[in-house]
């Protein structure tokens, strides 16, 4: 496990922003560590500057509370949220930059192209926690939040988390991916049996 001056305090304040109604379980605290976890690992994989990657990936859902409020693009708040709050911790000024760019591109459908490997691998650890085993948990969580039917969680698999593994940039996420994908897979065949009574 990394740990760079300004990560303790980072993780504080990320813990802080994180709490409250406004903040989804499916996109809270725990989310944001499992992406941080990813990201460490992949980036030692792929030779990533660490030190942008993981600021990045601390700071990538801080702005979910005021996207929950307003409806504005959590990716463009976090990533001022992220110019703003590095400085102060002692992070380095030559790096924000790119670190506020991976922030803005972590989100695969609304936001620009990854330019860099640390917004490349930031887009592939977010995409990855929303497979596998977590994200057949996540996917349900978020019908919970939503109020909708086990059916349209079941259509979320199809509709989008399927299709995640062609998405991912680095050869460590597409062999993560790859496996994962197996656990989804396996989970609807499950689903099918329970609900269908097939023999």
């Amino acid at each position: 496990m990394s740990s760079f001056p300004w990560e303790r305090d980072l993780a504080a304040f990320v813990r802080r922003r994180l709490r409250g109604p406004d903040v989804p379980p499916s996109h809270g605290y725990d989310h944001v560590r499992r992406v941080v976890s990813l990201c460490e690992f992949i980036g030692r994989r792929e030779g990533a500057d660490l030190e942008v990657l993981l600021a990045a990936a601390w700071l990538h859902d801080v702005g979910r509370p005021e996207e929950e409020r307003t409806g504005r693009d959590h990716a463009r708040v976090s990533a001022r949220i992220a110019a703003r709050v590095l400085p102060s911790l002692g992070f380095p000024r030559d790096k924000l930059d790119d670190v506020v760019h991976a922030i803005e591109a972590h989100r695969y459908s609304t936001g620009p192209e990854p330019r860099t490997l640390e917004a490349r691998i930031l887009q592939d650890a977010d995409n990855l926690d929303a497979m596998g085993a977590v994200g057949i948990a996540r996917c349900f969580c978020v019908v919970g939040e939503r109020g909708t039917s086990l059916e349209d969680g079941i259509q979320h698999f199809h509709e989008k988390l399927l299709r995640l593994p062609r998405l991912m940039h680095t050869e460590t996420a597409r062999r993560l991916a790859r496996a994962r994908a197996r656990r989804l897979l396996a989970f609807l065949d499950w689903f099918r049996d329970e609900t269908e009574m097939r023999s």
